[in-house]
């Protein structure tokens, strides 16, 4: 019986951990990056003096703050608070001492921050993307925290999907999309619609790492569209795997 097969619209890099877990639950992955990720040349002058905490909400982030740095272990020491488990864990491969993980989202970050830092000792540097969700600095503003948003990386959606993807979709050969953030699941709808197999949908399912990602993806037929219970890898595999069970 031959394995279903996952559209997976991550960047690579980000995705190593998801393709195992898919694996682990009998699934294949075919990759799909919908964002083109690109380091902001020349990269911007990273603080440590005086700051608290950087504040990582994703990945990508991640790679771009470390970039930036330099070599280790030159701001290593700076405490780490990142929005999940997988921003926490890219942190820590590259070298950061003290992180933590929130609860998935902005909100749980911000709350993770109150909890931890104190307004009065230290800004708080947010490494971020030029397009972000939420506005987590006016948030913890509002607390009485100083944070500054550095802008290290660029997302640049795709033109159009690769031959072989469009070709997966139209010919009833996937099981289900993941898509992980609005602006993700937005440039799915639009390329999808282009290449002619928007259609192709009502067969799918579709495995939304958020409300605010489903509410995008709306705008095509799906078989079923379904939210992780919290926007983390564990909670997105379960929801596949209910999504998969219900289709045979």
């Amino acid at each position: 019986m031959s394995r279903p097969l996952v559209l997976v619209t991550r960047p690579a890099e980000e995705a190593e951990r998801l393709i195992v877990a898919l694996d682990a639950i009998g699934c294949g992955a075919l990759l799909a990056p919908l964002l083109e990720i690109g380091l902001v040349t020349p990269p911007p002058l990273v603080p440590i003096a005086g700051v608290q905490a950087f504040l990582i909400t994703s990945a990508n982030g991640a790679r771009a703050l470390a970039a930036a740095l330099g070599p280790a272990p030159r701001g290593r020491e700076v405490p780490v608070l990142a929005v999940g488990e997988t921003s926490a864990a890219a942190m820590r491969g590259l070298g950061f001492a003290s992180v933590e993980a929130a609860g998935g989202d902005a909100v749980a970050l911000a709350s993770l921050v109150a909890a931890r830092c104190n307004p009065g000792l230290g800004r708080l540097v947010h490494a971020a993307g030029s397009t972000v969700t939420g506005d987590l600095k006016a948030t913890l503003e509002a607390k009485g925290f100083a944070v500054e948003r550095i802008v290290f990386y660029n997302a640049t959606p795709a033109r159009a999907l690769a031959p072989e993807i469009a070709a997966a979709l139209g010919g009833g050969r996937l099981a289900a999309v993941l898509l992980f953030s609005p602006r993700t699941a937005e440039t799915f709808v639009t390329l999808a619609k282009q290449a002619g197999c928007a259609g192709a949908a009502v067969g799918l399912g579709a495995v939304c790492l958020s409300a605010g990602v489903a509410q995008v993806a709306q705008a095509l037929p799906w078989r079923r569209l379904v939210v992780a219970a919290r926007p983390e890898q564990g909670p997105l595999i379960d929801a596949l795997a209910s999504v998969l069970a219900e289709q045979g």
